[in-house]
C-alpha cells in the first residue's frame, strides 16, 4: 500500500512534468531555430552564387580576410534594384522588348522563359491583384462550408454567360495544408458570406487544418463597457 508521501508516486509526476517542459521548450525553440537556419542557409547560398561574380576590388572580404555572411545578399539587392530602376525607363523597356523578341525565336528557351516569367510576375509583381476578403462558401455541396478568398468580381465572358441573376464573384478555395494550391470557383454574390477575420488569419486556419482559430469576436457575448 502506498502513501501520499511514497517516492514511487512522485516519480510519474516528476517525469510527466519534465516531459511537458521539454515539449514546451521544443515548441518555442523549433520555429526560432528553423527560421534562423533557413535564413542563414539562404544567405550562404546567395553568397556562394553572387560573390564569384563580383570583381575582387569590390569585395570587402579581400581586404579584411574573413568570410562575411550576407555580403553577397547586399550585392544582389543593389544589383536587383539597379536593374529594376533601369527597366522602368524608356531605354530599359526597349531593351527588354528586344531581348524578349529574340527569346521568342528560340523554341525551348521561350517556353522556359515564359513559364518562369509568369511565376515571377504572379509572386513578386506589385499590383492590385490581391485577395480582398476571406469568406465562407458552401462547397463542394450545400450544407458543407469551406474557407475561401474573394479575389474580384467576375467580368467579361465568364460574367456574361453564367446563368445567374445577380453579380458573380470569383473565389479562390485553398487546400489544406498548402494554401497556394486550390480551386478557382465563381459564386453568386448572395451565396458568399464575408468574414471579419483577416486574410492572414484565414490562411492560418487553413494551414493548421482548423487547429488555429483567429481571435474573432463572439456575437453571442455581450459588448464590454467602455
Amino acid at each position: 500500500m502506498t502513501t501520499p508521501f511514497d517516492p514511487e508516486r512522485r516519480k510519474p509526476g516528476l517525469v510527466a512534468g519534465l516531459r511537458s517542459s521539454f515539449l514546451t521548450g521544443i515548441v518555442v525553440i523549433a520555429p526560432v531555430a528553423l527560421t534562423i537556419w533557413l535564413i542563414w542557409t539562404i544567405m550562404g547560398w546567395i553568397d556562394g552564387f553572387v560573390l564569384p561574380l563580383v570583381p575582387g576590388r569590390f569585395n570587402p572580404e579581400q581586404y579584411i580576410g574573413i568570410n562575411l555572411r550576407g555580403v553577397g545578399v547586399i550585392f544582389f539587392l543593389v544589383f536587383t534594384i539597379a536593374v529594376g530602376w533601369v527597366a522602368k525607363g524608356l531605354i530599359g523597356r526597349s531593351l527588354i522588348r528586344f531581348a524578349e523578341s529574340f527569346v521568342e525565336r528560340m523554341p525551348v528557351v521561350r517556353s522556359i522563359y515564359s513559364g518562369v516569367k509568369q511565376i515571377a510576375e504572379t509572386i513578386f509583381a506589385q499590383s492590385e491583384r490581391n485577395f480582398e476578403k476571406a469568406c465562407l462558401i458552401q462547397y463542394p455541396r450545400k450544407g458543407i462550408w469551406a474557407i475561401g478568398f474573394i479575389s474580384t468580381d467576375a467580368r467579361g465572358e465568364v460574367s456574361n454567360k453564367a446563368e445567374t441573376m445577380g453579380k458573380l464573384i470569383s473565389v479562390f478555395v485553398p487546400t489544406t495544408p498548402n494554401p497556394t494550391s486550390g480551386f478557382l470557383l465563381f459564386f453568386p454574390e448572395e451565396d458568399v458570406v464575408e468574414l471579419e477575420m483577416s486574410i492572414e488569419d484565414a490562411a492560418k486556419l487553413v494551414i493548421s487544418a482548423g487547429l488555429v482559430y483567429p481571435n474573432a469576436k463572439d456575437p453571442s457575448q455581450p459588448a464590454k463597457a467602455a
